[in-house]
């Protein structure tokens, strides 16, 4: 059964397929959820293709924590992500098909103007965003543009590892958290002995973490890591954040100096139905920048991303209203992931 709903996903096109005891088999199709038209699951059917695509080892993982993630290849037609948990006392499961491919920046509407700011030897360059907006897609496309034209030495640590980079022009290490390394903050200890030259953490989920990672950008490396957060300027005010209070005015020193960029994106379903388009933030690192750093006047980064629309940079609220003008996606789904509706809206009344 589990390879007919795996195969059904694929052939859809489907984000995520979820199954939940008392309910259909789910899909998510350009962002909204679909039942497939089938009886409702039972306990032992969500228990039986949970024990099909899970290790043992995933297994014992998920009776002594209650849940536990891995990746799964099925017939060499799609990798998916999978989250198994316990819900009322049975099993749940949630599958992410992950691209078959690594996209290229102009696939998924990324400025070229990055390029030329992660192809800097040293530095901090985050990609953020919630949960499921295309934050894995976007970091191992920019993996894979380093890969392709440096001969680097790229350690990547990440839970789990979705994309399978080939060796081309740089050296990859991709190190799973779980299998390879215990925890983030451990495989970023571990990778300075590793000669790296580039560094990517999956998720800067804690204070060890995040202190690892602007040490590794502080000392000659270019790191790359994700914030379950939106925009810039929160971005930025949550790293500070994590830290005591009597570190943050070291922190600000650090970020308004290693600090190359940070990308925030959402994903938005397409008015044509046939997938989600990416809406990015945009901020790269200026002198004008780093001194609101400094200075904690983290609100006003927005204007300057604003004046710095011809290095590339952009906000969240342009993209939307530029998808919005050319078609890509509708007016309430616009407004709905918009910093500031009301602006827009005015905007939309100027223009017309």
């Amino acid at each position: 059964m589990i390879e007919k709903l795996l195969q059904l996903a694929i052939e859809r096109g489907a984000s995520d397929l979820h199954l939940t005891v008392g309910r259909a088999p789910v899909l998510r199709l350009a962002g909204r959820l679909r039942t497939v038209n089938s009886p409702a699951l039972t306990a032992e059917q969500t228990h039986k293709m949970m024990t099909e695509i899970t290790s043992e080892a995933k297994q014992r993982e998920l009776e002594e924590c209650g849940s536990a993630d891995f990746s799964y290849a099925y017939k060499g037609q799609g990798q998916f992500r999978v989250a198994v948990f316990k819900q009322k006392g049975v099993i749940g499961l949630v599958l992410r098909l992950i691209p078959s491919k690594v996209m290229t920046f102009e696939e998924i509407g990324l400025s070229d103007s990055i390029k030329s700011v992660i192809s800097r030897p040293r530095g901090l360059f985050l990609v953020t965003g919630p949960t499921g907006c295309g934050k894995t897609t976007t970091l191992n496309t920019l993996i894979d543009y380093l890969n392709s034209n440096y001969d680097y030495h790229i350690v990547t640590i990440e839970d789990p590892i979705e994309f399978y980079h080939e060796h081309k022009k740089s050296l990859i290490s991709q190190r799973e958290v779980g299998t390879d390394v215990t925890g983030f903050a451990e495989g970023l200890r571990r990778a300075f002995r590793q000669d790296p030259d580039v560094i990517l953490v999956g998720e800067m989920r804690d204070l060890e973490t995040t202190r690892a990672a602007l040490t590794a950008a502080e000392t000659g490396h270019l790191v790359f890591g994700t914030l379950h957060t939106s925009g810039a300027a929160s971005t930025i005010v949550r790293i500070i954040d994590q830290f005591p209070s009597e570190e943050q005015e070291r922190i600000r020193i650090q970020l308004s100096v290693g600090l190359l960029g940070v990308v925030s994106q959402v994903l938005i379903p397409m008015t044509d139905g046939k997938g989600r388009v990416a809406a990015f933030e945009i901020m790269y690192l200026t002198s004008a920048i780093a001194n609101l750093i400094r200075e904690r006047k983290t609100n006003r980064i927005n204007d300057e991303i604003l004046k710095g629309r011809h290095k590339g940079m952009l906000t969240l609220d342009e993209h939307l209203f530029s998808l919005y003008t050319d078609g890509y996606i509708a007016r309430e789904d616009m407004l709905e992931k918009a910093v500031n509706p009301q602006a827009i809206l005015s905007k939309f009344a100027a223009d017309t």
